[in-house]
């Protein structure tokens, strides 16, 4: 049992003591900002920029200022949050649930996806994962000592499901589908036909779909369809949402899962042991965004002109290519055929002097790709400014390997 839980523990390793090739993490990412180098690989939207609304930072300090901020709220948190979310899950996601009953408030949307995953996973079983994908996918399977199967999605087809995409990968060990929607890092937004391809195979084969959609809340020219509000999904379903993407609000830590009675029921005593209740101000705060979504205009005008910005800088590089991004902001671009990525990124930190993610961390289909955050820093020329260093040193990188 011991030999199991080292080895299970290297597999999390996260960039606290050592150095690893991962988003987001570790004390190393933060030193670079000091040492001048622009953070393009923290998606964390406008940092390091002040950017929280008046009216979600007036209820925060009201909050902490009352009687109630130094209490807990209910161990799925607050009520009236929920009543809420009930109404803008409806509205927009097409969920109609028992507010009491189907959804539980987490803090932030990371330890939400480790929750809706845990109470299903034993040793062994199998994960389907469709990759590029966001590397907690990966990382949260092999903890729990499940297997991942990666399900490989092609460039050409757009990142979207093919009738085999998951059949040929079924076995009896498979349990889960874990799906990033909109994706992550691709931007992929799943159509309708995708989703149903999906849907089928989980019906067919009895599985539980964990579905992550942090990024639900821009997606430009698609569609946006919830999974879990396909025919006969819900009841198989366990959906993850967050506010720190469309709302901007990651340093509050709030996030929420939605799911079934039955489904919830498992989760109740994994998440509630170890989560004991969300912060009670953030919740307040929280719902203050929910109550007036005025400033996510501002914020999607903004992501909107860096997506067209960075796919005309992108396309315009030789060998370099990227499709527009369908969803949020980030930009997924193919440097392939200028050489291995992980080289690539280390060029254009000593070389412009920014720091963006190197495709290999997002599975099978990522080498040869960058992910770059367009949503970090408020002044958009400032954000132009970074894309036109990548641009030159992308153009002197591969003057000098030709």
């Amino acid at each position: 049992m011991k030999e199991k839980m080292i080895e299970a523990f290297k597999k999390a390793e996260g960039g606290m003591f050592i150095e690893v090739e991962k988003a987001d993490v570790g004390s190393s990412y933060q030193e670079m900002e000091k040492q001048g180098v622009a953070l393009m690989g923290w998606a964390d939207p406008f940092m390091p920029d002040k950017s929280l609304p008046v009216h979600v930072e007036e209820a925060l300090i009201n909050s902490i200022k009352g009687a109630s901020a130094a209490h807990y709220t209910a161990p799925v948190g607050s009520q009236e949050l929920k009543d809420k979310l009930a109404i803008k899950l409806e509205q927009f996601n097409k969920l109609k649930v028992d507010s009491h009953r189907n959804i539980l408030i987490t803090p932030g949307s990371d330890s939400g996806l480790y929750f809706a995953i845990l109470p299903f996973i034993n040793e062994g079983d199998e994960v389907l994962i469709p990759t590029p994908s966001y590397p907690n996918n990966f990382l949260d399977i092999e903890i729990m000592g499940g297997k991942v199967v990666p399900v490989p999605l092609n460039e050409e087809e757009d990142y979207q499901f093919n009738e085999d995409t998951f059949e040929k990968h079924v076995t009896s060990k498979t349990k889960m589908i874990l799906l990033t929607h909109p994706n992550n890092p691709t931007t992929t937004v799943f159509n309708r036909k995708s989703l149903e391809i999906l849907a089928k195979c989980a019906i067919e084969h009895d599985l539980i779909l964990v579905c992550d959609q942090a990024f639900e809340d821009y997606c430009y020219e698609n569609e946006f369809i919830t999974p879990a509000a396909l025919p006969g999904m819900f009841e198989r379903t366990v959906t993850v949402f967050s506010f720190s993407k469309g709302m901007g609000l990651s340093g509050l830590r709030v996030g929420y899962v939605v799911c079934s009675d039955v489904i919830m029921d498992a989760m109740f005593a994994n998440a509630v042991a170890v989560i004991g209740a969300t912060n009670t101000s953030c919740q307040q705060a929280v719902l203050a965004a929910l109550n007036d979504t005025r400033f996510m205009k501002e914020f999607e005008s903004a992501f909107d002109l860096r997506r067209h910005r960075a796919f005309e800088i992108f396309n315009s590089i030789p060998n370099v290519s990227m499709k527009l991004p369908e969803s949020g902001f980030l930009c997924w671009v193919n440097v392939s055929k200028l050489g291995k990525s992980s080289d690539i990124v280390k060029y254009l930190l000593k070389e412009a002097k920014v720091s963006v993610n190197d495709g290999v961390n997002y599975g099978i289909g990522g080498e040869g790709h960058l992910r770059i955050v367009l949503g970090v820093y408020r002044d958009n020329w400032k954000i132009f400014d970074i894309l036109d260093r990548v641009k030159n040193a992308l153009m002197h990188y591969q003057d000098m390997n030709n």
